[in-house]
């Protein structure tokens, strides 16, 4: 790498002298190769010749074979490649002796004519070229591709460079917010931006990220989850509001899980977890229709219809028909106990009888969640912000989607009664003082707006990263996220 990074070196200073500004400040371009090819690639070589369309375009190039007079480069601009042509009776005498000083990875632009070569390839004559940039490093594998995962993580400007599939990814998941988006804009909801540092954690069972700010002198958190804001907002009378946004959640690093993820919380005023089921098939559908070619994700080998109504199945329940244990033996915590210590003999027991509960659910319910399934009626030792269900009291309003074995979202109707919230989050310390590091904070702020009076309500988050692996067939969320979290390298 060294050697190249001299040769490379050696070569710029040759287009230096050559009169050539290494690094100009502008090149413009009148068609991108998307555009040429829509335009061109349908006529045949003579027609093309008569036409003689001009065109100005600009990109690296990925390959380059010389045969003495004449070079032909192919060129990436980001979305397609194109091949351009160059020759020395063509070109004024610098910039032909430009093309002994390029290599892989360079950027240029040229100016030129569209033409066929005999083989049929769509190409560009050139008659002017200008130099753009230059790569001091080889670009990997050339056209095989970049296979080291870690490499691609690490250099995703690499990845998206010789893996156009990595570009396509992105691409898509950029048409999937963008979907998101207008979903709910024509719902007439209210998007908003909460603060991203809190100086209480909540909104959700999570390990925070704490920072501190030196003028005021205090720790904050970075978000977690946005609802406790958001509903304050339900307060203030707006009555559907959501957010996009980044949460940081310090917890371990996994297929489904990166430290900082993109969620969508949404909420409404009137409504129900109910309606939010409802809902949640709604966007799925219109996400559908706008990214898939049919109502069926295939991700990883898997066809998945989305085809509402989904198939509803109680928490408690689920756990009971897949362990075993009668539904009532679940409620029972010495029950629980002896359950789990059989199931993993020799293994510390969770410190809270919801944590309990947890374990069993991600042993063996979850992973059997492929086809998109409500799981409904949560218990409410582990869902302090829903109210109590109207059919069991030991239950809760809330409701998770799991598709393809992954938690896509949460919902529930939301508690609004200011003293039971107090009480829930009075019992979520007690789990702390248990050993639930995950276990929520008592938010004097938040309760005081619920003593104000907030109106029945619905509440939901989304995973926009996890959402994105099923459009795409992403077996992992370091896939979908351009830059995810990784060790640092000595």
């Amino acid at each position: 790498m060294e050697e190249q990074f001299a040769v490379r070196r050696e070569k710029l200073k040759k287009l230096q002298q050559l009169g050539v500004a290494p690094y100009p400040y502008r090149f413009e371009v009148t068609r991108r190769f998307s555009d040429i090819i829509a335009a061109c690639q349908g006529q045949d070589a003579e027609a093309l010749k008569q036409s003689a369309a001009a065109v100005r375009c600009a990109g690296r190039i990925l390959a380059i074979r010389s045969m003495g007079k004449s070079v032909f480069m192919h060129l990436f601009d980001g979305e397609e490649k194109l091949q351009v042509y160059v020759r020395k009776d063509e070109v004024s005498e610098r910039d032909f002796a430009v093309n002994d000083l390029l290599d892989i990875g360079d950027i240029i632009g040229v100016q030129g004519t569209v033409f066929k070569t005999r083989t049929g390839e769509l190409s560009v004559l050139v008659k002017e070229l200008t130099f753009l940039a230059k790569s001091f490093h080889p670009l990997p594998e050339k056209w095989h591709g970049l296979q080291d995962k870690e490499v691609r993580f690490r250099q995703r400007y690499l990845d998206m460079i010789v893996n156009p599939e990595a570009m396509e990814v992105f691409r898509k998941r950029s048409r999937l917010i963008q979907a998101v988006r207008r979903f709910f804009h024509e719902r007439g909801y209210v998007e908003v931006e909460t603060p991203m540092m809190h100086p209480i954690p909540g909104g959700a069972s999570a390990r925070p990220f704490v920072t501190h700010h030196n003028a005021l002198d205090i720790d904050l958190y970075l978000r977690v989850a946005p609802e406790l804001y958001l509903k304050r907002l339900l307060v203030g009378g707006m009555e559907r509001v959501f957010e996009i946004n980044r949460n940081f959640r310090n917890e371990g690093i996994s297929l489904m899980h990166n430290p900082e993820f993109t969620m969508i919380e949404f909420y409404e005023l009137y409504r129900d977890f109910g309606d939010y089921m409802e809902l949640s098939e709604q966007l799925l559908v219109a996400l559908s229709d706008e990214l898939l070619a049919d109502a069926t994700l295939r991700w990883q080998g898997k066809e998945i219809p989305l085809a509402p109504p989904f198939p509803r199945v109680k928490y408690m329940d689920a756990i009971a028909e897949r362990s075993g244990l009668p539904v009532e033996q679940l409620w029972d915590e010495a029950a629980l106990q002896a359950h789990i210590r059989g199931l993993f003999p020799g293994v510390p027991l969770p410190p809270t009888f919801g944590k309990m509960l947890e374990l069993l659910f991600d042993h063996y319910v979850e992973k059997d969640l492929v086809e998109p399934t409500f799981v409904t009626y949560f218990p409410k030792a582990i869902s302090p912000l829903s109210k109590v269900s109207r059919l069991d009291e030991r239950e809760t309003e809330r409701f998770e989607l799991y598709i393809a074995g992954m938690e896509i979202a949460n919902g529930f109707s939301e508690l609004n009664d200011p003293l039971e919230q107090r009480r829930r989050f009075e019992a979520q310390v007690q789990d702390r003082e248990k050993g639930d590091d995950e276990a929520q904070r008592i938010d004097n702020g938040f309760l005081q707006a619920l003593e104000h009076g907030m109106a029945p309500a619905a509440g939901e988050g989304i995973g926009i990263d996890r959402l994105v692996m099923l459009f795409t067939g992403a077996a992992s969320i370091k896939d979908v996220i351009l830059f995810p979290l990784l060790r640092p390298r000595e």
